[in-house]
C-alpha cells in the first residue's frame, strides 16, 4: 500500500493492518526500547554509580544522592516534552525521532567513559548529571512522537492494542539492560580478580591492615554496557532512517494546516490547557508512581533496604518482566473493548490497596531474617530540638547530635523503629532495642581519641544489640537471604515467590500504562497532539515518577519505617482515582482521533 493510498484513507481505520504499516509500527518501537534502555542502564546500575562519583559523602546521603541523579534524568524531561514537541508538530515526527536518538546514544556513551570522583573530583559528579539531563531531554521528545506515530497509523477498533507495543519499550528496554548487565557482570567477575578500593589515591584498609576488595565490575566492568550502547545507536539510526513520515502529519502538512505556534495553541487557551491538566491529574500522576514502584523502586527497595545482593535483584526482576510485559498487550486489546479510563483507575486502586502488604509479603520472602528481626521493638527516646530532617541529597550538612547519629545508624541496617519524643533538653538519644538500652553521643562537642572511643563504644553496643534481636548485620551470616547463583536459578519456593510477587506488580504496570498512550493521543486533536500530550506525559512521569524512588527512600529513612515511604505512591495513586473519575472523559476508545483537527485552531 502507497503512502498516498494511506493518507487518502486516513480516516478508514478499522481494517487490518497491511504488512508495511506493521513494518513501520515494529520499527519505531524497536528504535524506542533502544532509548529506553539506554536511559535505564543508569537506574539498574544507581548504587554502584553513586559508589564511583560520590564517594565524598556518606553511604545514606550516597544513595539518595546516586538516586536524585536518577531522577535528574526525569526532572528536565518536560523541558524535551516542550522542545521536541513543538518541533514534532511543526516539522514532522520522523525528524524529531532522529534528533532524540542520537542526544540519548551519545550522553549514555559518555557516561561509560567518564572518569570517576577519584580521578575528576567534584567535576565527575556535576558532568554526570548534567549527561543525565541530556538524557532526559532526549527522552521528552521521544515517547510522544512514538504514541502518535503508532497511533496515526492503527485501525481505528485496534488503537489500544497497537501503542501498546509501545508502551512494552520502556519494560523491555529495563529488561535489555537488565540481561545486559547481568551478562557483563556474570562475565567480568568471573574472569577478572577484584580490585583494590581506593580513596585518595591510596588504598582503603580493613581492620586487619589488609586492603578492602572490590569486584570488577563495581571497579570497571559496570561502564561495558554505557561504552556499548554506541552499537545499538547505530542500529536505531539506521532504523529511523528507513520510517516515513505519518500520514496523518503529511496530509495536514500538504494542506497547509501544521501549527506555527504548538505550544501556545496547546496551552495558551483554557480549552486545550484544561485537557492538559486532566491529562496530567487524573490520569498520568497515579500511572507514574505504580509504573516507578512496581519497577525502578522495587528494584531499589530489594538491593538497598532489605539487602538482597544486586546479581539476584536483578535476576528475580528480569524474570518478573519476561512474565509480566505481555500484560500490556493484553490491557491494551482489553481497552478498545471496554475503554481506556476503567482499566487505567482500577490499576490504580489496586496498587493503593495493596502496596504496603506486598512489599511487606517481598520483605518476608526475600530476607525472613530481617522480617522477623522487625518484630523486635526498636525506638529512639529523644528531644524533640536534637532531630534533623535526615534528607541531605547534597553531602553538605553534617549531622552530629546524639539523635541524627542513632537513626543514620539504624537506618543503615535497615531497623525499623519509633521515634518516642520527650527527653529533658540537651540529655543523649537512647537506643532501645527490646528491652536493651544504649546512649548514643553527640560528636558536636567531642574531638580526637574521645570522639572515636564514643563512636566505638555505641557502635559495638548497637550492634550487639542488633545481633541479638536477629538482625542480619554480617551477609554471610545470613542464610535465609534469597540468592541466585545464575539466571536460570530460580527453582526454589522462596525465588518462586519473590518472582511472582514481582510479576503482579509489573501487572498492576501493565494496567495502567498498557491503554495510556491511546487514551492520550485520543485526548488532543492532530495540530497539537505532540505537544499537547507529550507535556502532561513528562511531567506526570518526569516529576511524579521519576522523584518516587528519592522521595520514598527519604520518607522511610526519615520516618524510621522501610515501608513509609510507599505512602507518596499510595496518595498519588488515590488523587488520581478521584479525578480522574470525575473528569476524565469516557468512551475515547470509539473516538475519530481526525475529526475536528480544522476547527483546532
Amino acid at each position: 500500500m502507497s503512502t498516498n493510498d494511506m493518507t487518502n484513507n486516513v480516516r478508514e481505520r478499522s481494517r487490518p493492518m497491511t504488512a508495511e504499516e506493521k513494518k513501520v509500527i515494529m520499527a519505531s518501537s524497536a528504535g524506542t526500547i533502544f532509548e529506553w534502555y539506554d536511559f535505564y542502564l543508569y537506574g539498574a546500575l544507581a548504587a554502584i554509580i553513586g559508589a564511583q562519583f560520590f564517594t565524598a559523602f556518606p553511604e545514606n546521603t550516597r544513595n539518595v544522592f546516586a538516586l536524585l541523579a536518577f531522577a535528574a534524568g526525569f526532572i528536565v524531561r518536560p523541558f524535551g516534552a516542550l522542545v521536541f514537541g513543538m518541533l514534532g508538530d511543526m516539522i514532522g515526527r520522523k525528524h524529531t525521532f532522529l534528533m532524540t536518538i542520537v542526544i540519548m546514544g551519545v550522553s549514555t556513551f559518555l557516561v561509560g567513559v567518564l572518569p570517576n570522583y577519584e580521578s575528576w573530583g567534584v567535576a565527575a559528579p556535576i558532568i554526570l548529571i548534567l549527561l543525565r539531563m541530556a538524557q532526559g531531554l532526549a527522552l521528552g521528545g521521544e515517547y510522544g512522537g512514538a504514541a502518535i506515530y503508532v497511533a496515526e497509523h492503527a485501525p481505528a477498533n485496534q488503537r489500544g492494542y497497537f501503542t501498546a507495543f509501545i508502551q512494552t519499550t520502556a519494560t523491555l528496554g529495563l529488561l535489555l539492560s537488565l540481561i545486559v548487565i547481568l551478562s557483563v557482570q556474570g562475565y567480568v567477575n568471573g574472569n577478572y580478580p577484584d580490585v583494590p578500593l581506593m580513596k585518595d589515591g591510596v588504598a582503603v584498609l580493613m581492620a586487619d591492615g589488609s586492603p578492602t576488595m572490590v569486584k570488577a565490575f563495581n571497579a570497571w566492568g559496570w561502564r561495558v554496557p554505557f561504552i556499548g550502547s554506541i552499537f545499538l545507536l547505530a542500529i536505531s539510526l539506521y532504523i529511523r532512517l528507513q520510517m516515513n513520515e505519518s500520514p496523518a502529519f503529511k496530509k495536514m502538512k500538504e494542506e497547509g494546516r501544521t501549527s506555527k505556534a504548538p505550544l501556545s495553541e496547546a496551552f495558551g487557551n483554557w480549552k486545550n490547557g484544561k485537557i492538559a491538566l486532566i491529562a496530567l491529574l487524573g490520569l498520568v500522576a497515579g500511572q507514574a508512581v505504580v509504573w516507578y514502584t512496581g519497577q525502578f523502586y522495587a528494584l531499589f527497595f530489594m538491593q538497598n533496604v532489605i539487602k538482597i545482593d544486586s546479581f539476584t535483584a536483578n535476576v528475580m526482576v528480569a524474570w518478573s518482566l519476561i512474565l509480566g510485559t505481555g500484560g500490556f498487550l493484553l490491557f491494551g486489546a482489553l481497552s478498545d473493548r471496554i475503554g481506556r479510563k476503567p482499566i487505567i483507575l482500577a490499576g490504580c486502586v489496586l496498587a493503593a490497596v495493596t502496596f504496603l502488604p506486598v512489599f511487606n509479603l517481598l520483605t518476608k520472602t526475600a530476607n525472613p531474617a530481617i522480617y522477623q528481626a522487625h518484630q523486635t521493638p526498636v525506638s529512639v527516646k529523644v528531644s524533640a530540638e536534637d532531630c534533623s530532617f535526615q534528607f541531605n541529597p547534597t553531602g553538605t550538612v553534617k549531622f552530629t547530635s546524639s539523635c541524627d547519629i542513632a537513626k543514620a545508624q539504624l537506618a543503615r541496617s535497615s531497623v525499623n523503629y519509633t521515634t518516642e519524643e520527650g527527653a529533658a533538653p540537651g540529655t543523649l538519644a537512647v537506643v532501645k532495642v527490646g528491652e536493651t538500652a544504649i546512649e548514643s553521643y553527640d560528636a558536636g562537642k567531642l574531638t580526637g581519641d574521645d570522639l572515636k572511643k564514643a563512636k566505638a563504644a555505641f557502635d559495638s553496643s548497637l550492634n550487639a544489640a542488633l545481633k541479638q534481636a536477629g538482625y542480619p548485620l554480617v551477609p554471610a551470616d545470613n542464610k535465609t537471604i534469597a540468592k541466585a547463583s545464575s539466571f536460570i536459578d530460580i527453582f526454589t519456593a522462596q525465588k518462586m515467590t519473590i518472582i511472582v510477587i514481582l510479576t503482579y506488580l509489573v501487572l498492576l504496570v501493565t494496567m495502567v500504562y498498557g491503554p495510556i498512550a491511546a487514551m492520550l493521543v485520543e485526548m488532543f486533536p492532530t495540530r497539537i497532539r505532540y505537544s499537547g500530550l507529550s507535556l502532561p506525559y513528562h511531567i506526570g512521569n518526569g516529576w511524579f515518577g521519576g522523584l518516587m524512588p528519592a522521595t520514598a527512600f527519604a520518607i522511610s529513612a526519615q520516618t524510621g519505617n522501610i515501608y513509609s515511604g510507599l505512602w507518596y505512591a499510595i496518595v498519588i495513586a488515590v488523587m488520581t482515582v478521584v479525578i480522574g473519575t470525575l473528569f476524565v472523559p469516557g468512551g475515547t476508545h470509539k473516538k475519530d482521533i481526525f475529526a475536528g483537527d480544522h476547527d483546532a485552531r
